[in-house]
Order: structure tokens, then C-alpha cells, then sequence
């Protein structure tokens, strides 16, 4: 009997509802199998990104700052559909049915955007080259209705995508085993180098396709490389292990809040042992003086208890919470202040992929007779990415640890790194867009192509670009090991959404200025045509608002009273195996 059990996962079923067969199910195969989904949601999602706002402008024939807006809201909208998707698959659908189903609205997004870009009628006819620019007849409210369901189709099928893809691929190896356990490590490793490689395709390849061929070939691409990696990730159902999901921790957050606003006219007891707990020893948290008022969820009232389907009786958990239970919820908004320091950054990585890349559109970018698409500038942020975490993995964490005997950065300190390159990388995007207005009002007439060239838009990429390298582990780093262990996919839920808010931000920002500033022909800092305004000032107030965000952080950072940590912090070679089994 126990050789037998020694076949099966203990907390794992395989696809008819049956104890796991360790050696039938799981392990490299099927995790690569789910793997492929992530890659082309990747390709497709930063695909259509770096390179929507030129269709805006170019193709559709919309504002500058409105096309801004409307990639902003499109990526803010994705990473905000992860908690829905997670809400989803953890207490109703299960990680596989996610996958599946919102795989398949990702791919409806992109054949739909396929369609849009194809169809004279979904877009508005081109200008005419005699005329003035101003004369081109935007885009209609239905051309746009159609283009924004496809996006947000696309965006849907995202969020529920990014909420499962990496949490069902660790399903697929168990902890518990030494030798899963490594594969696991490794498995994920390669996950993030290959959904980096996806990027890269996105940021070059598609982009170029995109500029060059036809976004009606590019986009249906995606939806064919989509529809592939459906089928091929079906293929492997009889070879997943399924894990019981233990219900959503924002349900649990809801109920802890739900029962202290209930009894918020009750008192306090002075013995904390009084309270309810109902938590083995050994998982429970250690009691902390801060937020008092939601251990008032954890007074046992009459009527708290409640027969069960089983006739016993046992706790309503919108009546009464375990002491450890509100612990869990006061960790949770300890990390707020950190939080919300850090959405501005994405605020200013918004700007990469829409008015760096309209920047871009209207300088010098052949090498020799190759001209560059101005979507693919991004490149260089990725590359800035890759290139600081292998600088941080092999120079500076090697002679940290000899210079203090830690083996790396805090993560409080990689993110205050981070939001300082990033308010650094607001000021050259500053001085490089001044030099480049000074150029475009040193020319005649309205040139396509003024004569200067679009490296030198470089620094801002590079330094945003090494700011995300340090800002995206330490923040995966800090919702990580600061949140209770039963949270901690709601922690990097909260985690992306910070992503979700700066594009939000951004937007507002943008709304903001452009009502400030404007004039009713189009003028102001964010004109209506780039060569026409100030867009260096709009580059200036974020810098003076990152630096204003980056005070506030370093007092929340003083404020903050972090978890007595278990084991050694994560860095980012680590985080690499981590990032992805906890992201969003």
C-alpha cells in the first residue's frame, strides 16, 4: 500500500478526478505544454501594444494624447482583468477551464482586430496628400466601437490568461519532491526566458510585419499561433494534475471586513486570547497592535455559529473570523503605503509605448536601407531589462555580499533604485524631446521625417528599461514574502495591479493636461500634432511628480514594519523561478 501511495501527488487528481499518478502525470511535458499559451499571449498582447498608437494616429486619424489614452486604458484594462480572472479560477472555474476559455476570447480579440484593420468600412479614408493634415477625417463612432470590442476582448482574455497560465504550470510539479521540486526551479527559469523571447518577437518581428506588410496579417498571426497553442495545450489534459482550489482571498478579505463593520459598535477585549481562533498552532500569525479595529471580526457573538450541511454546527465566516484570519488581512494592508508609491513608475514606463513611440515616428530611423519602425524602439527596453538583471546577478549582487554579507539588495531598496532611474530617464526624455522640437521649428513646412536621429531617444528607453529590471523584482520580492502564505496570490494580484493603475494614471494625466493646456485648434503642451507642442513640459511635471512620489516612498518605507523573515529574501536570480509561479 504505501508503494503504491508513493505513485500518487497527495493534494493533486488527474483529469477524471483520481489521485494523481506521479509517474503518468505532470512533470516538464505537460508544463511546456502550458507554456506555450503564455508565449503567444505575450507576442500578441505587446505586439498590438508598442504599435497601436501610431494605427490611432496614422490609421484612424486621432489626437495625438487621445491615441495616448486609448493604449494606456487598453493595457490598464489587461492587468486589471487579472484579479477578475483570478477571482474566477479560484472559486469557480479551476486554473484548466480558465486557461481554455479566456485562451479562446484572446484569440476572438485578435481575429476581430484582424478584421478592423482589414475592412475599408471599420476605418476612415486616407488622407489626401495635397491637403493639410488637420483636413483628415477621423475615425467614426462605429469604426471605433468596433476596434475598442476587439482590444477588450483581447484585453479579457488576457487577464484571465496572465491570473492562471504560471499558477497551473507549478501544479504540474510537486513541491514536495526533491526532484520536482528542481525541475520546477528550472521549468521556470525558462519561463521567463521565453516569454522575454515573446516579447522580443512582439517588439521586432511583428511590429515590422505590422509596418511593412499588413497589421491584417500580423494580427491574424496571432490568432493563429493562438488557436495552435489551444489545441496543443488540449492535448495534454490527460496528463495534467489538477489541484483543489481553497477559495479566493478576496472573499476572505470581504468577510473580515464585512464582520468588524458589523460589531464596530462592540468593544475591544483587553485579553487577546478571548478572541476567536480557530487555527491550528503552528500556521498561526503572531498578534500586531496595528489596525485594531478589524480584530472586532474575531468577537464571538451570538448567533456567529450556524448549523452546517453536516449538523454540526461551525462559524459564519461573514459573522466571525479566526484571529489569524484578520492577521492575514492587517499584512495585507500594511503593504498598502508601498503600494501606492509605486504606481507612478508605471506612469512613466506608459509613456514608453505611446508618446515615446509617436517621438519616434517622426525622426530619422533607417540604418542604411533598413528603416527601423518606430514600435520597435522598444527593443531597447527590453534589451535594458535583460542587460541589468544579468549585471545585477553577476557583478553587483557578487560584490555586494563581499562588501556587506548580504546577498543582495532589499527589495525596498531595489524598488527606490528603480524609481529613481525612472524619474532620471523623465528628465532625458525631457531634454531629448526639447531638442527635438527645436528641430522640428527649425524646419520648413510640415516634413514627415525631420532630420535628426531617433537614437537618441535611447537613454530614456534604457533608463526606464533598467528601472523595470529593479522595480519589477523588488516589488514581486516585497508582496511576496510580506504577505501570509494563504494571500499570496492576491499579493502579486495587488502587485500588477499597480501596473494597471499607472497606465490609469497616465491617462488621467493626460486628460488633465490636455484640458489645462489645450486651445480649441489642437495647441497646447500635447497638441493635436507632436511637432506642434510641449510635450518635453508634460515629460518635466513627471519627473517633479516621480520625485514627489519618491519622498512619500522612502517615509511609507520608514513607516513600514516588515514580516520577521523565515528565510533569506529573494534576488533576482531567484526571482526568476518565483516571478512566474506568483504572477498575476
Amino acid at each position: 500500500m504505501e508503494g503504491k501511495m508513493s505513485w500518487t501527488v497527495a493534494d493533486a487528481v488527474d483529469y477524471k478526478g483520481y489521485p494523481a499518478d506521479r509517474s503518468k502525470t505532470g512533470g516538464w511535458v505537460p508544463a511546456a505544454l502550458i507554456l506555450g499559451i503564455e508565449i503567444v499571449e505575450r507576442l500578441s498582447t505587446m505586439g498590438i501594444a508598442v504599435n497601436l498608437v501610431t494605427y490611432m494616429i496614422g490609421v484612424m486619424h486621432l489626437p495625438s494624447s487621445t491615441s495616448a489614452n486609448i493604449v494606456t486604458d487598453f493595457m490598464g484594462t489587461s492587468f486589471l482583468l487579472c484579479l477578475l480572472g483570478g477571482f474566477l479560477a479560484d472559486s469557480f472555474l479551476g486554473r484548466y477551464k480558465t486557461i481554455g476559455i479566456f485562451a479562446a476570447i484572446q484569440t476572438l480579440g485578435t481575429a476581430s482586430l484582424a478584421i478592423s484593420t482589414k475592412l475599408p468600412q471599420l476605418r476612415p479614408p486616407p488622407c489626401n496628400p495635397r491637403s493639410n493634415s488637420n483636413t483628415c477625417q477621423p475615425a467614426n463612432g462605429f469604426q471605433m466601437g468596433i476596434l475598442y470590442v476587439a482590444l477588450y476582448l483581447i484585453a479579457l482574455g488576457t487577464g484571465g490568461l496572465k491570473s492562471s497560465v504560471s499558477g497551473f504550470g507549478s501544479d504540474q510539479f510537486d513541491e514536495k519532491d526533491e526532484k520536482e521540486k528542481s525541475q520546477m526551479a528550472y521549468f521556470f527559469n525558462r519561463f521567463f526566458l521565453f516569454i522575454s523571447f515573446g516579447t522580443l518577437a512582439a517588439v521586432t518581428v511583428l511590429v515590422y510585419v505590422q509596418d511593412e506588410v499588413s497589421r491584417t496579417w500580423a494580427y491574424a498571426v496571432c490568432s493563429v499561433c493562438m488557436i495552435i497553442a489551444i489545441l496543443v495545450f488540449l492535448s495534454g489534459t490527460k496528463r495534467y494534475r489538477f489541484k483543489k482550489s481553497m477559495g479566493s482571498p478576496i472573499v476572505h478579505i470581504c468577510q473580515v471586513i464585512a464582520a468588524a463593520i458589523r460589531k464596530r459598535k462592540l468593544e475591544l477585549p483587553y485579553n487577546v486570547a478571548s478572541l476567536y481562533e480557530d487555527t491550528p498552532e503552528p500556521s498561526r500569525i503572531e498578534h500586531t497592535d496595528q489596525f485594531r479595529f478589524l480584530e472586532k471580526a474575531a468577537i464571538v457573538v451570538e448567533g456567529d455559529f450556524e448549523e452546517n450541511l453536516s449538523g454540526g454546527s461551525g462559524p459564519n465566516p461573514w459573522k466571525l473570523c479566526s484571529l489569524t484570519r484578520v492577521e492575514e488581512v492587517k499584512m495585507m494592508v500594511r503593504l498598502l503605503p508601498v503600494w501606492a508609491t509605486t504606481i507612478i513608475f508605471w506612469t512613466t514606463y506608459a509613456q514608453m509605448i505611446t508618446f515615446s513611440v509617436e517621438q519616434a515616428s517622426t525622426m530619422e530611423r533607417n540604418v542604411g536601407s533598413f528603416q527601423i519602425p518606430a514600435g520597435s524602439l522598444t527593443v531597447f527596453f527590453v534589451a535594458a531589462i535583460l542587460i541589468t538583471l544579468a549585471l545585477y546577478d553577476r557583478i553587483i549582487m557578487p560584490l555586494w555580499k563581499k562588501w556587506k554579507g548580504k546577498p543582495g539588495f532589499t527589495s525596498l531598496q531595489r524598488i527606490a533604485i528603480g524609481l529613481v532611474l525612472s524619474t532620471l530617464g523623465m528628465v532625458a526624455a525631457s531634454v531629448c524631446e526639447k531638442k527635438r522640437l527645436t528641430v522640428a521649428k527649425s524646419v520648413t513646412g510640415n516634413p514627415a521625417t525631420l532630420p535628426i536621429s531617433v537614437f537618441i531617444l535611447i537613454p530614456q528607453f534604457f533608463l526606464v528599461g533598467s528601472g523595470e529590471a529593479f522595480i519589477y523584482t523588488g516589488q514581486l520580492d516585497f508582496f511576496i514574502t510580506q504577505s501570509p502564505k494563504g494571500m499570496k496570490t492576491m499579493s502579486t494580484g495587488l502587485f500588477l495591479t499597480t501596473l494597471s493603475l499607472g497606465f490609469f494614471v497616465s491617462s488621467f494625466l493626460v486628460a488633465v493636461v490636455k484640458k489645462v493646456t489645450g486651445t480649441h485648434d489642437g495647441q497646447g503642451w500635447l497638441a493635436d500634432n507632436i511637432n506642434k507642442g510641449r510635450l518635453d513640459l508634460f515629460y518635466a511635471l513627471l519627473t517633479i511628480l516621480s520625485a514627489i512620489n519618491f519622498v512619500a516612498f522612502l517615509a511609507c518605507s520608514l513607516w513600514y514594519k516588515p514580516k520577521k523573515p523565515k528565510a533569506t529574501t529573494m534576488q533576482m536570480g531567484e526571482i526568476n523561478n518565483n516571478s512566474a509561479e506568483n504572477r498575476c
